[in-house]
């Protein structure tokens, strides 16, 4: 008898990747046995690595994504070639780990040939006739973890939900020990990790405000701190990044114990998170990478829902002020909440 063979499908964010992380788990779980393959895109790809629940990763990359010198044609090529490796692999069912009925990760599931799709279904979206195993979509007061964990039901459930976890590679772990050691972060104390960035306008807490809790955390005893931040250009199309938002705050904070992690792949962002005592950030891909690492968080939320999107399973303080705008929330707030889950060192 042939092992029964299991593709999931996630194409979206890194947060969205990491709250699948339980799943794949679940899955592992149910069939130790099976053949289970997981397709990506190349942005989130490095949440997976070394993930021991995985047999096969396999990793498409969207055409923004492409990198320098690689043409748009070569993505599309790569791509079918990575469609013809998954459908030559003759899979038994594809789970659309997505929380809706999308149309692209439908045809992926049809291209690479796909028995049986496991999806999303919602009332009235003209692609539920597409999914052969529907699952009736969880309402938004529940977490992404535990909405993704409902795509168990045609498989047999599952009593528990694993949980969250990644494991930075070994290598990568310890040349950002290295690189906080050169900057001059060494020592039994961890930093406070601080991640500046955010995608949206009303996540983003204004310079001068990291700038003030950085220096009333140090105004009575010093505190060393990892600042984080998405690199380049604040007008790059396809990433924009706040170089200019970390130097502001480098500069004025020069003479208190900050040290600048400019991290320019994921991999370097999982590793520098888990180097950090604790993490301060708004809603994003960081914030669900720390809490995959164990960090306590403190996270700013706009207007996302922090029902559904909270820290899982870790402890953490929310801050959502009434006018769903982050630029509301006070660095005396924001200081108070670091002071009660800052830690010693393990």
């Amino acid at each position: 008898m042939n092992a029964l063979k299991i593709l999931v499908i996630r194409r979206v964010n890194i947060g969205d990747l990491v709250c699948t992380l339980p799943l794949i788990a679940a899955l592992r779980e149910k069939f130790p046995q099976a053949r289970l393959d997981v397709l990506v895109n190349s942005y989130c790809a490095p949440v997976l690595a070394g993930n021991p629940h995985i047999d096969h990763l396999y990793i498409y990359t969207k055409a923004k994504h492409r990198k320098a010198g690689q043409s748009a044609l070569g993505v599309y090529w790569d791509r079918l070639k990575t469609t013809l490796a998954l459908r030559y692999t003759g899979y038994d069912y594809a789970v659309l780990a997505n929380v809706s009925c999308l149309p692209r990760p439908i045809r992926w599931a049809k291209q690479v040939g796909a028995r049986q799709l496991v999806g999303f279904v919602e009332n009235g979206n003209p692609l539920a006739g597409e999914i052969d195993c529907p699952v009736p979509l969880p309402g938004p007061e529940r977490h992404e973890v535990e909405r993704l964990m409902a795509l168990m039901q045609p498989f047999g459930g599952t009593a528990t939900i694993p949980p969250l976890r990644i494991v930075p590679p070994a290598g990568d772990l310890t040349n950002m020990r290295r690189r906080l050691e050169t900057l001059g972060c060494s020592g039994t104390a961890r930093p406070v990790g601080f991640h500046i960035s955010a995608r949206l306008e009303s996540q983003r807490w204004p310079t001068q405000r990291f700038i003030e809790l950085a220096q009333r955390l140090n105004a009575e005893r010093p505190t060393p701190i990892a600042l984080f931040w998405s690199p380049g250009a604040t007008d790059n199309p396809n990433h924009p990044g706040d170089d200019w938002k970390a130097e502001e705050i480098l500069a004025a904070c020069r003479d208190l114990p900050i040290y600048p992690l400019r991290t320019e792949k994921l991999e370097e962002l999982i590793a520098g998170l888990a180097c950090v005592d604790s993490l301060f950030c708004s809603d994003g891909g960081a914030m669900h990478v720390a809490a995959a690492l164990g960090k306590p968080i403190v996270c700013l939320f706009g207007e996302s829902n922090a029902a559904s999107w909270h820290p899982w399973e870790v402890e953490h303080v929310v801050l959502q002020p009434e006018s769903r705008k982050v630029a509301d929330v006070g660095v005396e707030e924001v200081a108070d909440a670091l002071s009660g889950l800052m830690r010693g060192p393990d």
